[in-house]
């Protein structure tokens, strides 16, 4: 059985093809870059609206498929930016009917921590998900993923490139703030914000700016940076492992592909005698592959939806879901 699975939730848009075992045969993305600022939401979606039936077919192609070939088709339901939500959406509406193939909606911040599970071969993990747009700790107890923990305010990748853009970075700005952060050698203090199991990015971005306005250097704000929220992160990360009893951590989202955050969750899980798992950067950062796994996951758990079933939820809660499939 294949699946097509169409990711689209905000700057990239992605199409990806996985069998019944998830072998990837294909996993394609093309990322909208903004000339100057942040993510404009309507600008993105003709972005998407441009390339996606090129990209579909590209990625069949890469596959050794044909359209035919194709036994269902997913898309990214939410969360994300509404625009894009509604240009992959109506993309993945479309070649469901064509092919008359059913079709299902999948939650993006499950399909980070699902595709994750299965290509890590962890099993049931605490999952820190860190992207642009979530920043959530996510763990599995009685038939849902329930958020122990989520940011009050902005996503940790969201900071990130906000203070990227403000201090001249191209977007998006976590890679080149984390090559900065390589030659910092100075720690400068930032709020530390943890309440309880949520954390809170707004305060740390401008007290950054702030310190960088007044003359400390580049580098060594941009490993403060990272040191403080890393560290937020990591710690309400434990609390979740000790609280629930579990031994394995798993990341997700673009923001895990940071070497800095890997050492600091990795010394944080062998402590508790516990185990990280980060799947491949292709994977941690959004796709489709993804969603199409995710997709079989539900269709093989008896979950069917209509036409009528698959409008879009910007604020689609990881924890709405019936995780039928476990």
């Amino acid at each position: 059985m294949l699946c097509l699975g169409i990711e689209g939730t905000a700057h990239t848009v992605g199409v990806g093809i996985v069998d019944e075992n998830c072998n990837i045969l294909s996993n394609l993305t093309d990322m909208y870059e903004p000339l100057e600022g942040g993510i404009h939401p309507r600008e993105a979606a003709n972005h998407h609206a441009d390339v996606l039936i090129h990209l579909v077919k590209k990625s069949l192609k890469s596959a050794g498929k044909r359209f035919e070939d194709v036994d269902l088709v997913a898309f990214s339901q939410g969360p994300g930016l509404g625009p894009c939500l509604r240009t992959v959406a109506t993309g993945a509406r479309a070649l469901a009917i064509s092919l008359e193939k059913p079709i299902m909606g999948v939650n993006h911040c499950i399909a980070h921590l699902e595709i994750g599970r299965k290509t890590t071969g962890c099993e049931d993990p605490v999952l820190l998900y860190l992207s642009g747009g979530n920043t959530q700790v996510i763990a599995f107890t009685e038939k849902r993923y329930r958020v122990l923990g989520e940011t009050l305010d902005i996503g940790i990748g969201n900071m990130l490139d906000k203070f990227g853009r403000e201090v001249g970075l191209s977007f998006p700005s976590g890679p080149a703030i984390e090559g900065l952060a390589e030659k910092g050698d100075k720690l400068l203090q930032l709020p530390y914000s943890v309440k309880g199991m949520d954390v809170s990015f707004s305060g740390i971005l401008t007290a950054a700016l702030n310190l960088h306005k007044k003359g400390e250097g580049l580098e060594d704000v941009c490993a403060s940076l990272q040191e403080t929220s890393f560290a937020m992160v990591t710690e309400v990360t434990e609390r979740a492992m000790a609280h629930l009893e579990k031994n394995e951590v798993l990341l997700g989202g673009g923001v895990a592909c940071n070497k800095r955050l890997g050492e600091m969750v990795d010394r944080m899980a062998k402590d508790r005698g516990a185990s990280k798992f980060v799947p491949d950067p292709s994977l941690c950062v959004d796709n489709g592959a993804m969603i199409a796994w995710t997709g079989f996951l539900e269709y093989e758990s008896g979950i069917r939806m209509t036409i009528d079933d698959t409008h879009i939820n910007q604020r689609f809660r990881t924890d709405d879901v019936d995780v039928t499939w476990r």
